[in-house]
């Protein structure tokens, strides 16, 4: 596939995967994404996981038909990116492989060797020339790991993302874009929005037409659009305008009062109104929901003189990845000794901006009039 009359992919679909870093599900695969820039010299960048390894050098053959690459680059280190690097060193003996310091260091650790007869060691801003072809080098660390870079071609305008603008999802599956790249971003590099701002103000300096990420589809229209949500992600802004509601439940009642909180939103004119149940849906989809919108209502039982263990879960994911500038209602039950307001509250006493509702809801055990009003007042400011 031509990206532009230079520029070729040569990734590969996997559908056979079922947990994406043995976390992430993802029920329409994964791409992990390879390119080729063809010039004087010819670069390819990146490999791809080791179960496609022969898949892999038989795209890059088509694609190069009987020519030989003089360059590997390496912008990333993870394994689904990087674990063919030997394959490829052993497949064109006399190819180059470009990195940085850190990237040869973990080289090392995974394959024994650091290429030290072959290598060729870049630093932030340098240049590498394949001929009408200049190729810039952006450092982006723990974009999402310590060693990442990201290339700029300058003549075509293509910036090479590494893991940035990344999503869930093979390419020949048709998805919507900003679903799973959400999901995506906030698992895996949402802990990071301060370098991520940091990448995106060096690529504000760039002219970028095209991106090219590792994971997920090239990006070559509305380019605004992607760089938008990213900056809105990276910097914790609110996405969508409305409440999420997460709720755990044993047996019923903290649903209720959840699915009621819901019908008063609603009647309020709330404009959207999700809601999930977490210990049956995706953890990963509630993160992302919780950092799409603005508000959020936590509902979940007192356990073990605790918070239930998916409720914390979530929290600690949450917490993890910098929550901040969101406002929090709480709605806790216990039969004899409700704790679940105060536990909670503890678990984000180190986060960012966070408010919480006036009206705490308190269910002894099942719903009643005094909760009812409570959960009324809650939906006033919430709504």
């Amino acid at each position: 596939m031509f990206i532009t009359e230079d520029i070729i992919y040569v990734g590969v679909n996997d559908h056979d995967v079922d947990l994406f870093e043995g976390l992430y599900d993802v029920p329409e695969g994964m791409a992990y994404n390879s390119y080729i820039i063809k010039d004087e010299k010819i670069a390819v960048m990146d490999t791809v996981d080791q179960h496609f390894g022969e898949e892999w050098l038989s795209n890059i053959k088509k694609a190069l038909d009987g020519k030989t690459p003089d360059y590997l680059i390496v912008q990333h280190m993870e394994p689904d990116h990087s674990a063919n690097i030997d394959v490829f060193a052993k497949e064109y003996p006399e190819a180059l492989i470009v990195g940085n310091m850190m990237s040869f260091t973990m080289m090392k650790k995974f394959f024994g060797t650091d290429y030290a007869d072959r290598r060729v060691v870049v630093k932030d801003g340098d240049s590498l020339s394949l001929g009408n072809h200049d190729l810039k080098f952006v450092f982006a660390p723990m974009v999402h790991w310590p060693e990442v870079m990201m290339t700029y071609d300058v003549k075509d305008k293509a910036f090479f993302s590494a893991d940035g603008f990344g999503k869930f999802g093979a390419l020949d599956v048709e998805a919507d874009w900003a679903c799973e790249a959400r999901r995506y971003y906030f698992g895996i590099v949402g802990k990071f929005g301060a370098q991520v701002q940091a990448l995106l103000k060096k690529a504000a300096s760039l002219d970028i037409q095209v991106i090219c990420p590792l994971h997920g589809p090239v990006l070559t229209e509305n380019l605004s659009y992607y760089l938008d949500l990213y900056n809105t992600w990276s910097s914790y802004e609110v996405e969508s305008e409305g409440v999420f509601i997460a709720y755990t439940s044993v047996y019923g009642n903290t649903k209720k009062a959840a699915l009621l909180l819901k019908e008063k939103l609603e009647e309020k004119g709330c404009p959207k109104v999700a809601i999930a149940d977490l210990a049956r849906e995706d953890m990963a989809e509630s993160v992302e929901d919780a950092f799409r919108y603005g508000k959020i209502v936590l509902a979940t039982t007192t356990y073990n003189g605790d918070i239930f263990p998916t409720m914390r879960e979530f929290i600690n994911d949450l917490t993890e990845r910098g929550y901040q500038k969101r406002k929090i209602g709480i709605i806790e039950n216990g039969t004899w000794a409700p704790m679940a307001a105060k536990c909670i509250k503890a678990r984000f006493e180190n986060s960012k901006e966070i408010v919480f509702a006036d009206t705490t809801v308190t269910v002894n055990a099942a719903l009643d009039d005094k909760a009812i009003e409570a959960i009324n007042s809650l939906a006033d400011e919430m709504a």
